[in-house]
């Protein structure tokens, strides 16, 4: 188990430094012949022009799927309604990138209002399987999260089997 860690560790490690354009870091640290293909999945185009990709709603790279992040931009404007759509909206996504809510190592979550924490945990308790990922929960400056959405996530899970 211990081994297998590491190795995910050393494929996360190696995705970001690549992803950042650390090539010789990310070889160095994945031992690769050649760098890993990154592919994209549900791309958005932008408003202005739809011949131009403007995001993907997930990359896939070194053996990790990135899940941008999903937001609720509907009514009910309550916490535990918004967390739940984004939920089954990560969960989609993972599915669409051939990965699942279990293989999820870290998700990043962006509260409207830093008062919505308890209501957010308890829609999101339970979400990933007993091994829960690692979080990082924050709330969002004068604006907040883009949208009508009080929350928003990404995450950050092993792709494939």
């Amino acid at each position: 188990m211990e081994k297998q860690r590491r190795s995910v560790l050393k494929k996360l490690l190696a995705s970001v430094a690549g992803i950042a354009g650390f090539s010789a870091a990310a070889n160095a640290a994945d031992n690769s012949p050649t760098e890993g293909e990154r592919t994209a999945g549900s791309i958005t185009y932008a408003e202005d022009d739809q011949q131009v990709p403007l995001f993907s709603g997930h990359v896939k790279y070194n053996g990790l799927v990135y899940i941008a992040g999903k937001g609720a931009h509907v009514a009910p404007f309550e916490i535990k309604a918004h967390t739940e759509i984004v939920l089954k909206e990560l969960e989609a996504e993972l599915i669409k990138a051939g990965s699942s809510m279990e293989k999820v190592l870290k998700v990043t979550v962006y509260l409207n209002d830093i008062a919505d924490y308890k209501g957010m945990n308890e829609v999101y308790k339970g979400r990933f399987g007993k091994n829960p990922p690692v979080r990082t929960t924050v709330a969002v400056a004068k604006g907040g999260v883009p949208g009508d959405s009080l929350v928003e996530m990404d995450c950050i899970a092993i792709a494939g089997s």
